[in-house]
């Protein structure tokens, strides 16, 4: 691992008082700077955006658990990243690094996919309950088409024993948002117990009228599954614009950074709290 991820890691031991029986979550963060700096390393060609995220995993420490899965139709491959845990139940955490071809797609979508490989550093330091599969997805912007033929490809063991999806699509235009309407009312719940004890906002905003996201892929194999965003009414100009740039980030980028940071605990928090054993219990 370089030494500028090694200096840059912050062990947190965080208490959630609002559960019914206090859970310690054990997880690192990595220091605004460096989450900010790899967001501005959004690259100009998805050729481009697929070597950087390889990077970005090798750099936080998924050598050997680091695969590709070309996808039929699609220049460009799946990118995954494994994190073995206890069990083989998982949790997939996804974004796509694919992009239009205005702007730099800074906001849409490599803030979602800067931030897969500190999510799994956040977690790799200890063994999980769960086993961690962190995707990056390409083709979305053809229409899902690298998320489709991922969960296509999923044996029907994996479909029931996926615990949950969490996606990450356009970040940073404001304080952290998800898509109510398509997602797993658990899932839902369990967002707002972290938000609410790391006292971070998190809001309702739901873009069925606007796109798709490659949530959608497992939820139609009956996965509960959530999309995390920032978009609202005033920053939807953005979208597929040349406005779609790292200048477009919410000026002071603590936003960008809070929603970092309620990833990584809702992740752990995931961890030990969705239950184990029984099917994943499509509720949408």
């Amino acid at each position: 691992m370089p030494k500028l991820t090694r200096a840059c890691l912050v062990l947190c031991l965080f208490e959630l008082s609002s559960l019914h029986y206090a859970q310690q979550l054990h997880y690192s963060l990595m220091s605004k700077s460096v989450i900010i700096d790899r967001v501005k390393e959004s690259q100009k060609t998805n050729d481009e955006r697929e070597q950087k995220i390889k990077e970005l995993f090798q750099q936080a420490g998924c050598g050997s658990a680091l695969a590709e899965q070309p996808v039929k139709h699609v220049k460009t491959p799946n990118v995954i990243c494994k994190l073995q845990g206890d069990t083989d139940e998982q949790i997939i955490v996804g974004a796509h690094y694919d992009k239009v071809s205005a702007g730099t797609g800074t906001i849409d979508n490599w803030s979602g996919a800067a931030l897969l490989a500190s999510l799994y550093q956040g977690l790799a330091f200890q063994k999980r309950r769960y086993t961690f599969v962190f995707v990056a997805f390409t083709g979305e912007e053809e229409g899902l088409m690298g998320s489709e033929y991922f969960a296509k490809h999923m044996p029907r063991d994996k479909v029931a024993s996926t615990k949950a999806m969490v996606n990450m699509d356009t970040l940073g235009l404001s304080s952290t948002k998800i898509w109510v309407h398509r997602a797993d009312e658990n899932l839902v719940r369990a967002l707002l117990v972290v938000s609410g004890s790391l006292k971070l906002p998190v809001g309702e905003v739901d873009v069925e009228n606007i796109g798709s996201t490659d949530s959608e892929s497992f939820r139609d194999k009956r996965i509960p599954s959530i999309t995390i965003h920032s978009l609202t009414r005033q920053t939807l100009p953005i979208l597929h614009s040349g406005a779609d740039v790292f200048q477009a980030l919410h000026p002071d980028e603590y936003e960008y950074f809070d929603s970092y940071r309620l990833l990584q605990t809702y992740l752990a928090y995931l961890d030990v709290s969705l239950p184990s054993g029984s099917s994943n219990g499509n509720r949408h």
